[in-house]
């Protein structure tokens, strides 16, 4: 993976740029960004998910720039063209603990020479990601915008004993029909062998994907879980709950939306959706795989648990697609995270019509709510 080049400019948005950022905490990192003239602007990070990249911004950043911002998203580590990409099950986890992912993030930022971040931005797995770098280096990430994804912060000591499976995946089994929890699922050694070399392809794959969590699916119609049981869990749809004998590619097949949907949606065309088919075709889904078994292993609670205790008092934010499952996957999370985690979060945001792909589905409305946040916050 070594003397891979940036993302062509024909497949980025006008005013978007790509490069290649060496020697960033001992990889090099791909990188996006929009607005760079001018040393005075302030900075956002945006970090993504899963399964995505750094392109996934490309809505937004335009947008940012124009409000007057220097806006950077790079590949996370283990991600399209940041290198080198972990291919194999026995690859090493320590590079993806959660505090090493701060640590990238603080690399990268002195490797570029900025001095303090404004706001980083996290989605889906990328808003754990984001919320520890807050948790962590207050002093430069100045506030924090996570989506999709709640954070509950750090746990209590003590931890739990390690566990290959959490109990509750247990009691999935023994419902009628028996499910599974994808966390678990991507922790294991087939998931990434099921997704990119599944039957319908890469594309295929990520397109029913992708359509399935959507808000243009018409089964996602969230709403509030009691607990963290087996039985509420699964009235989830199945992209979260998945059935037990089925890997993702399987279980999102059956979604597969008609050609009709497909050159209806202006969200993720098909020349976009096809530069994200490309970059995991070639890489595979390893690497932000090895996020998740990290979740499952016991190393996150493990990293987080340094700061017990230990609240996030920098302004923040939640958005959310009001037709994301995300938001509501840890039963009470939104509660706790408002009353227990952060100080100084604002009320909860979310943007009618989107599903979990918010930045992507509602770029507007979403850039148009961060920007609002980070006005008000400007001077605080």
């Amino acid at each position: 993976m070594t003397g891979i080049a940036p993302a062509p400019s024909s497949v980025l948005p006008s005013g978007i740029r790509a490069r290649i950022v060496p020697d960033v905490n001992g990889i090099s990192f791909h990188i996006l960004e929009a607005g760079w003239s001018g040393s005075e602007r302030p900075v956002l990070l945006l970090l993504h998910g899963f399964p995505e990249i750094a392109c996934s911004w490309r809505k937004v950043m335009g947008l940012f720039a124009e409000a007057g911002y220097h806006v950077i998203a790079p590949d996370q580590r283990g991600y399209g063209r940041t290198s080198p990409i972990p291919t194999s099950f026995e690859d090493d986890l320590a590079p993806f603990e959660i505090l090493n992912l701060v640590r990238d993030m603080v690399a990268l930022t002195a490797a570029l020479n900025i001095k303090s971040v404004s706001c980083v931005v996290g989605h889906d797995y990328g808003a754990g990601a984001a919320a520890a770098c807050a948790l962590v280096r207050p002093d430069l990430f100045g506030s924090l915008v996570i989506m999709s994804a709640p954070f509950t912060g750090a746990p209590s000591w003590p931890l739990p004993p390690p566990r290959s499976n959490d109990p509750v995946n247990d009691a999935l089994a023994t419902l009628n029909p028996p499910r599974k929890h994808y966390h678990s699922y991507f922790a294991t050694a087939g998931a990434n062998e099921d997704m990119w070399h599944c039957s319908q392809g890469v594309h295929g794959f990520l397109r029913a994907y992708f359509h399935f969590k959507s808000g243009d699916w018409p089964g996602n119609r969230p709403f509030a879980l009691k607990s963290w049981v087996a039985e509420e869990l699964a009235q989830m749809p199945d992209y979260y709950i998945m059935p037990r004998q089925l890997g993702m590619a399987e279980t999102v097949a059956p979604h597969m939306p008609s050609p009709a949907d497909i050159a209806a949606c202006k969200w993720l065309t098909e020349r976009e959706l096809e530069f994200y088919s490309e970059e995991y075709r070639r890489t595979g889904f390893q690497g932000g795989l090895q996020w998740y078994r990290g979740r499952m292993n016991g190393s996150l609670a493990h990293n987080l648990a340094l700061f017990a205790g230990r609240t996030i008092d920098c302004p923040a934010l939640f958005i959310a697609g009001d037709r994301d499952w995300g938001a509501q996957q840890i039963p009470g999370g939104l509660e706790r995270m408002r009353t227990a985690v952060f100080t100084r979060m604002q009320e909860t945001h979310f943007i009618a019509g989107a599903g979990h792909w918010v930045q992507q589905e509602q770029p507007e409305a979403t850039t148009a709510r961060i920007v609002e946040f980070l006005q008000t916050n400007k001077n605080k």
